[in-house]
Formats: structure tokens, sequence, C-alpha cells
């Protein structure tokens, strides 16, 4: 998925930019107005990795098209051309969520470069969770740590070790990204979930309430439940291709963490940890396939919350997990 896409009611700018990006290593393609670029890209999603649309067009204008590709699929790349007089329209677009701006009459070697520049800034915004950079925009860069309570999701895929000797890193690698961290991944940032990390085959996902209204806790069981869901249906999809499947345990707990930039002078990030991550991580080893177990913290607040529908959990027998001393109660989210 490397193609390009420009979009641009003017066939002349059509052709300058085609002829402009030839000695490219991706393909280059031109559509003129926004409708033809949105049927282009849903039939060809797989092939584009960046669109270039013009600001000014009849129909659509350019941050309508972009909209909507970014709505079909946020990891493309979306950049606005515009003329010099509408410059405070493509800043507005950028802050908007558009990637970046190119202005025309362009030249050809600035085009080139301008464009790499953006795809990179795109993707290495990617390493960092979408309400993590929100918020490093707003801040001017700097993120300060925080002590907060938080409710820690982990899910890991259960019979992976044997899955991966069994297939090739290629078809592993599809099968994580495409049918595990990105729907799962979805689902979590649906649920105002912020995907801290994957680790091999497992995610972890810190849920947030700045107003302390109890809602992080019901967003991860909801989340947990709605990823348990979807699991189901892509097993069905997958029908033991290639002997995979996508049977998932997980854990999810409730407690004070620290949140804050961690690391080295040379590779740094953002994240969590606290016993609440611990012990998430434990009970997400005890889960079986299907199974959503949860610490009492969590089923503490979500028996206190004030939400009409309520979350059932069975309680199980007291369970000794590494580094308590003591057992804890556990329960499992019955739906």
């Amino acid at each position: 998925m490397n193609g390009l896409l420009f979009i641009d009611d003017e066939e002349g700018v059509r052709r300058s930019l085609v002829r402009a990006l030839k000695k490219e290593t991706y393909p280059t393609y031109a559509v003129e107005n926004g409708e033809q670029g949105i049927e282009f890209l849903k039939n060809n999603i797989s092939s584009i990795a960046t669109v270039i649309s013009d600001y000014k067009m009849p129909g659509l204008n350019g941050l309508e098209t972009l909209t909507i590709i970014g709505s079909i699929n946020p990891e493309i790349t979306r950049i606005i051309l515009t003329g010099y007089a509408t410059m405070e329209a493509a800043i507005h677009a950028t802050n908007e969520g558009i990637d970046g701006f190119l202005t025309k009459p362009f030249d050809n070697i600035e085009l080139r470069a301008k464009i790499r520049e953006i795809s990179v800034r795109k993707h290495l915004r990617q390493f960092v969770p979408e309400q993590v950079y929100r918020e490093m925009e707003k801040s001017s860069g700097f993120l300060e740590s925080r002590f907060h309570e938080v409710s820690i999701l982990f899910c890991d895929i259960r019979g992976f070790t044997r899955m991966s000797q069994d297939a090739s890193p290629e078809v592993i690698a599809a099968f994580l990204n495409n049918q595990f961290f990105i729907p799962l991944g979805e689902i979590a940032y649906k649920f105002n979930g912020i995907v801290d990390k994957h680790i091999g085959d497992s995610i972890m996902v810190v849920f947030s309430s700045p107003d302390g209204n109890h809602s992080d806790t019901t967003n991860a069981v909801r989340s947990a439940l709605a990823m348990q869901k979807k699991a189901k249906q892509i097993n069905a999809e997958l029908q033991h291709k290639n002997g995979l499947r996508l049977d998932i345990g997980i854990g999810i707990s409730t407690g004070s963490v620290f949140s804050g930039i961690l690391g080295s002078l040379r590779k740094k990030e953002f994240t969590s940890i606290g016993m609440a991550v611990n012990v998430a991580a434990r009970l997400e080893n005890l889960a079986g396939k299907g199974e959503i177990l949860i610490s009492e913290s969590t089923f503490e607040k979500l028996s206190s919350s004030k939400l009409p529908d309520k979350i059932g959990a069975l309680a199980l027998p007291p369970a000794t997990i590494k580094g308590l001393e003591e057992p804890i109660i556990i329960y499992k989210v019955t739906g």
C-alpha cells in the first residue's frame, strides 16, 4: 500500500503533478473531483497510502473529501493542495486533522520533498497514541507526568505460541495486524481507551476518566465485551485458515498509576505503571479463551456506577497471583 491519489478539477494541474512524481517509486493516480476520489479509494483501498486534494473544487471541497477519506481509512496520509489565496483555509484544515498542505504553483523538487516529509510525520505519529499526540499539541510538546486512577485492560491470544510454530512469520504478522491489533485497537479507541503498547501477542489499554464518574471502568469492561464479540466474528471468518484462531483472554484492574514519559536518552515512551497494571496483566494470564476477569476494585466501581445498564459479574474463589502475598478476589464478567 504505497500509491498516491491526486484529486483536482484542473486537468493541467493533474498532469503537472503526475509528471512531477513520475520518478517516484510509488504509482500515482489522478481524478477530477472529490466524489470520484472517494469512489476510487473505496475500490483500491489496499493500494493507496497518500491522498492529495485541491481545496477549492465543484461539489465536495478538499477538506470535506479528505474528511470522508479519513473515515474510510484513518491510516491514509491526507494533504490539502491550495493556492496562496486560500492559505488560511489550508492551515485551518491541518488544525482539523489533515496531515499537511501544499501550495500551488509548486516546484517539482520541493513538492516531492514535502510529500515525503508529511508522510514520514504522519507515520511517526502512529507510534504515539492519538489522544496523547493531541495532548502534546495542546501543551506545546511538553507532557506532564501525573498520578491518577485508571482502569487497565490486557488482552492476549490463547495458543499463539503453537500457531507461531505452524505458520510462517509473514502469515503471523498479517494475522496479528489485520485480525488482532487493528480491529481490537479500534474497539478500544471507540470506548475512549488509549492503546499503551503492543507486547508480542498482547495489547495493553488504559482507560481514564478525568471527571471521576466511573466511566473509565465501564468503558473498559464494555470494550472487553466488544472485543470478545469481535473475536468470535473473526474466528467465523477465518474458519481455521492456516490453523489460525483468535481466542483471547482479557484481564482488567482499576487503581492509581503513574502516567508519564519513561525511557533512555534516545528512546522514550509515554506509558503507565503501577499495581493496577501488574494485576491486570496477571488476570489476563489467568483468563481462559473467551473470558474476561476483573479485579475487586473494578467490580466495586462497576457496582457503584449510576449507569442504567449494569454489567453482570460472578465472584470466583480467591486466587493467588504472582507478586502478591495474599489471595485476591476475582470476578468473571458474565455480560
